[in-house]
């Protein structure tokens, strides 16, 4: 069941609106911070043009409203964002009715992996090396992040997709260290090519 008053937004707007129903009200600042603590793992790293951009479109819609705040020196303003509740209203609709979407993989470097018969095989070692370790470094934050979040009894679902996040790339680690076994294979059986002969143009 969808309800036809809700506009179609972008899944970015959704979830700049999903940070706001957490708090009573956030700065851009904040909600970048809180995007790179969690939202990152499992969607999407924002630029605060992207945020500020996704916040004029929600209060368009009636979903956010604004206020300028002073700041301690008392000239300089910082403006605050908060749901509204139509904002609200909307989010949950979207949480309950949206359609189930199948995750879009864009994976550069299977992509470059896909394309060993063109690499060379050190510097695509190298390269799956270097996803190996962004792998387990991501793991190592969202760990980091998940135990922050249990403590705060209100970020219990948040908490619960971090530990998801630290699953994922724990997986992500694994797969990418049996690819590499896999190309090492490939490379060591790989048919020695007899080299191109010199000084000469081959026809």
């Amino acid at each position: 069941m969808t309800d036809a008053t809700v506009p179609e937004l972008p899944t970015t707007s959704w979830a700049v609106l999903g940070m706001l129903s957490h708090a009573e009200e956030l700065s851009g600042y904040d909600l970048k911070k809180w995007a790179d603590w969690s939202l990152q793992f499992f969607y999407w790293s924002p630029s605060f043009s992207q945020i500020y951009a996704e916040l004029k479109r929600l209060e368009k819609h009636g979903y956010a409203t604004s206020r300028t705040v002073l700041q301690d020196d008392g000239v300089r303003g910082k403006r605050m964002y908060a749901i509204t509740e139509a904002g609200r209203a909307a989010a949950a609709q979207w949480v309950n009715h949206a359609p189930v979407e199948a995750p879009v993989l864009k994976h550069s470097v299977m992509l470059r992996a896909w394309l060993g018969h063109l690499a060379e095989p050190d510097r695509l070692r190298g390269i799956l090396t270097e996803h190996i370790d962004y792998a387990e470094r991501m793991r190592k934050l969202a760990e980091i992040d998940a135990e922050g979040a249990d403590e705060n009894p209100d970020w219990a679902y948040p908490g619960a997709v971090l530990r998801w996040c630290v699953r994922h790339y724990e997986a992500e680690r694994d797969f990418a260290k049996e690819l590499l076994a896999d190309v090492a294979r490939l490379s060591a059986d790989a048919p020695k090519r007899p080299p191109k002969p010199k000084g000469r143009r081959v026809s």
